[in-house]
């Protein structure tokens, strides 16, 4: 795939014509990052975009006491960083390498231009914050709603969504994250992440093999 053919399967870019995808192009530089290292932090100005070329990052923010909340992790063809160049506002949450990362990145004033010219690309940019809004709106309900057992089994539930395969048997195969990586995204502990999976696991909802976890057809049922 071509970076313009990339560049078109981006949600942000998708309504573009050849000549402004190209006009893009020319203004974004690659940029690369090793696994664990920091992207932006919260609170520092924000100047620029990126897009995901390879890779995961992962969103989040930090108490004063240093405890972690994962709001999102994001992958090939994602975007970050616009709401400081749509608000002038300093960056809302720190971002970081899951893995070794290869990003774009265009300059506040080269993204500003492109939505005064490009109509599409304002529409785009609306339905893409708009279905982060919801996704938002349904993470805040987990954790209001929900108890820590149903927590932990939503976050698996949306892992499988993301990026799980269904097998012929109905079950979903998807990656294992960390019990730590869990506990982030919910607002807990690893050891009650542990117990919780256990518990999962000796219910049989789950099956845990090597970096793999496999869900039942009724997983869904849980919550």
């Amino acid at each position: 795939m071509t970076e313009r053919e990339f560049l078109k399967s981006v949600p942000l870019f998708s309504r573009l014509g050849e000549a402004s995808l190209d006009a893009i192009l020319r203004l974004t530089r690659r940029r690369r990052f090793k696994k664990d290292d920091v992207i932006f932090h919260e609170k520092e100005a924000g100047d620029s975009l990126f897009v995901i070329l390879h890779g995961r990052v992962k969103i989040a923010i930090f108490g004063d006491d240093g405890k972690e909340v994962t709001l999102s992790v994001l992958s090939e063809g994602d975007f970050f960083g616009e709401m400081a160049l749509l608000d002038q506002e300093p960056r809302s949450a720190t971002v970081i390498a899951e893995e070794e990362c290869e990003l774009l990145s265009l300059q506040r004033d080269d993204f500003t231009r492109a939505l005064e010219q490009d109509p599409g690309m304002g529409t785009s940019l609306i339905q893409v914050l708009a279905s982060r809004l919801r996704k938002a709106n349904h993470q805040i309900s987990t954790l209001a709603l929900l108890d820590v057992y149903g927590r932990v089994a939503r976050v698996i539930q949306e892992l499988a969504e993301e990026d799980g395969k269904r097998l012929k048997d109905g079950r979903v195969v998807v990656r294992r994250p960390t019990h730590m990586d869990i506990a982030h995204r919910i607002g807990s502990s690893r050891e009650t992440v542990t117990r919780m999976m256990r518990d999962l696991e000796e219910n049989g909802h789950i099956e845990t093999q090597g970096r793999e976890i496999f869900l039942r057809p009724d997983f869904q049922k849980l919550f």
